[in-house]
């Protein structure tokens, strides 16, 4: 639906150019959702723009359902871009147009007649919720609903796309929540392909079905979401799951082991970490491990979440058996999906 091949964007800065993105690949499939995060000035919000060419990039290209963008002509970009509408972070609502004006404005623009924007844009505010709005002005509204508003407008040329920057960062976490649902509705019921910039985990969790983590301008890492938070491979994909599901044990839980070894010289066992998926949730694989195996196990640390009803989590466990029979479980578990490895206690 949506590919990026060598996106590079500069732009001039006080001391010279600064590469946002460097040689950027990207596709988004047809009809999910696809979150892209990162920290601040990691270059999400150039990725972004840069799919409807707001940022005209310098080097690559950008294809929208099968359209070479930067090759267009602007009258014809100017009508390839309502097939892709987006959504802002501070709502960039006009203040002298009440709700229904606001979301009528891109209509108007595109010269559909007054009757059928009546239509459409009554229809659209009793999808987002703000039939009863409709005659305000965005000063004497809430920002979750200018945020709605916001989407209303962006969905009223009928886009193909939808583009979110950051559009819930200025929310607060129950309107996130509402404003998230909204957006997972929409995807659903129009088969809309929506593309979701963020900085916050937790909002990738609720949400998106594939996510690419963006540092320094580079798509650093990427694939489905619940593969990504129990399986991910770079340090700023660690970091930024850590906020939900810290990667590192509590220094009392470490403590607490090593106390534990150093009174039993003899039987000291390990500590695994284990990290689990999906079915793999609901296999009673520890209790399969003690019966198959013989072995002692103590689970002294976890955390089990879901994304969008698939469990997922990860165990801290103290084994203690021969180590045979140890290397032996871990293969076992590891043969049956489940991410295993051996805690240094050294550091987490």
């Amino acid at each position: 639906m949506i590919e990026l091949q060598g996106i590079v964007q500069t732009y001039l800065g006080p001391t010279g150019p600064v590469e946002a993105l460097r040689g950027v690949n990207l596709k988004v499939p047809r009809g999910g959702i696809f979150g892209v995060i990162g920290r601040s000035g990691a270059g999400k919000s150039s990725l972004v723009r840069t799919i409807n060419l707001l940022n005209r990039p310098v080097a690559g290209q950008v294809r929208v359902d099968g359209q070479e963008l930067t090759q267009l002509a602007e009258p014809a970009l100017r009508a390839a871009r309502r097939d892709i509408g987006m959504i802002f972070q501070h709502f960039n609502l006009l203040d002298s147009r009440t709700v229904f004006g606001n979301v009528a404005l891109p209509l108007e623009l595109a010269g559909v007649p007054s009757a059928e924007i009546g239509r459409r844009v009554d229809s659209l505010l009793d999808l987002v919720g703000l039939s009863a709005l409709r005659d305000r002005h965005p000063a004497h509204i809430s920002g979750g609903q200018k945020q709605r508003v916001g989407i209303a407008r962006a969905l009223a040329c009928k886009p193909k796309v939808l583009l979110s920057d950051e559009a819930t960062s200025a929310l607060d976490p129950e309107t996130t929540r509402a404003i998230l649902g909204l957006l997972r509705q929409i995807n659903r019921d129009f088969g809309l392909t929506i593309v979701l910039i963020t900085h916050q985990m937790q909002v990738i969790k609720q949400v998106a079905d594939q996510v690419a983590v963006i540092d320094a301008g580079r798509i650093v890492e990427q694939g489905a979401v619940i593969d990504v938070f129990t399986r991910p491979a770079h340090e700023t994909t660690r970091s930024l799951i850590d906020e939900i599901l810290p990667q590192a044990l509590p220094d009392s839980v470490l403590a607490r082991i090593r106390g534990f070894m150093a009174a039993h010289p003899a039987d000291q066992g390990c500590l695994l970490r284990l990290a689990f998926a999906g079915d793999d949730a609901d296999r009673p694989l520890l209790s399969d491990v003690i019966r198959r195996f013989g072995l002692d196990l103590n689970i002294v640390h976890g955390q089990i979440d879901e994304i969008q009803g698939r469990p997922f989590g990860s165990l801290a466990v103290h084994v203690r058996g021969a180590a045979e029979r140890i290397a032996a479980a871990v293969a076992h578990l590891r043969g049956a999906g489940v991410l295993v490895r051996e805690q240094e206690l050294g550091h987490a």
